[in-house]
């Protein structure tokens, strides 16, 4: 073999064997939901003429009107089963079956990228930052909302209310409140994963200290069912308080290491290499923060050993850069 066949061989990335794979905690037998059909979905009632559908990952919702079904995000993951779980209901409960408007969350993909499976006579309402974002974005899948707001607007369609109300950027810049109070329901994305720790970094939120306060927000309005976008369950407002008491314990814990953590010893090693002496000194405070966290919450939120090393990295650079903790002044 030649030296630059050798050189090229030494950069080819491994493959992961299966022995090779981690193993982490069981997932506990809560954080799972209701079984799936045959065609990979499930629908449920939330309350009155309110449904869930889910797929095990991803949750879309609507309501049958008087006037037409009212659904509320377009997961691309559900996709075609969402217009069969409308026929399924319709069919079950002697409704119109034909979906009249659709509500944006947010613009993120992974929650509106089945939105043009629908037709273009469907009115699309979201906040005025979805709209710049889809036009943004230029994707064919997500049509941009025709109808926006910038605060709060109140839907009435069909003898039904819908209350939509942005209150600062949180998961993303544009991600709403959608209450229906005559349903006793909220529907918030991206921020509580029911019985479940958060994807990477903090649900790959863009504004941490947002995240952080949005269970605070959808705890001040009165409901009992909680739609949080992902996964196979509904929750209650226990799951988001559990959800609270998570994050705030993060950023205890990271507070504590970026206090106690002495980053000394990666300068002196690493010398010039500046980000090899930051990777060390970082790596060292978020698995020192994250580990009593991991300890505490294994068996009580699925995947608790999964991703929160990777969010406590995230709060961590929030609370550093955003809040300015542990920063010094040169004298």
């Amino acid at each position: 073999m030649s030296p630059t066949t050798t050189a090229a061989a030494s950069q080819t990335p491994s493959v992961r064997t299966s022995s090779a794979l981690p193993d982490y905690a069981p997932i506990p037998k809560s954080a799972l939901g209701p079984a799936l059909n045959e065609q990979g979905y499930y629908v449920g009632r939330v309350e009155r003429n309110l449904y869930w559908i889910t797929d095990g990952v991803y949750q879309s919702a609507f309501v049958t009107t008087r006037d037409g079904v009212v659904l509320l995000d377009a997961p691309p993951t559900i996709g075609r089963n969402i217009q069969r779980a409308v026929d399924q209901i319709a069919a079950e409960n002697g409704v119109s079956n034909k979906v009249t408007h659709l509500v944006y969350s947010h613009h993120h993909a992974d929650h509106a990228g089945a939105s043009s499976l629908f037709d273009k006579s469907v009115t699309r309402i979201g906040h005025e930052e979805t709209r710049r974002l889809l036009l943004r974005d230029n994707d064919s899948a997500r049509p941009a909302p025709e109808e926006t707001f910038q605060d709060r607007r109140t839907l009435q369609i069909g003898g039904e209310r819908i209350e939509l109300a942005w209150l600062g950027s949180n998961h993303s810049p544009d991600n709403i409140y959608i209450h229906l109070p005559d349903h006793d329901a909220l529907m918030l994305i991206d921020i509580v994963n029911v019985g479940w720790a958060p994807f990477a970094v903090a649900n790959l939120s863009d504004d941490v200290p947002g995240y952080i306060e949005a269970p605070a927000k959808a705890l001040t309005y009165p409901w009992k069912h909680f739609i949080g976008g992902h996964l196979g369950k509904l929750g209650t407002r226990d799951d988001v308080t559990l959800h609270q008491q998570y994050m705030a314990d993060i950023v205890t814990s990271v507070k504590t290491a970026i206090s106690t953590v002495d980053p000394t010893r990666y300068f002196q090693k690493y010398g010039e290499n500046a980000w090899a002496a930051v990777k060390g000194y970082l790596d060292e405070v978020t698995d020192t923060a994250a580990a009593p966290v991991v300890a505490k919450y294994t068996g009580v939120l699925a995947a608790a050993d999964v991703y929160t090393a990777n969010t406590t990295f995230w709060v961590m650079e929030s609370i550093r850069l955003d809040l300015g903790f542990g920063s010094q002044v040169h004298p």
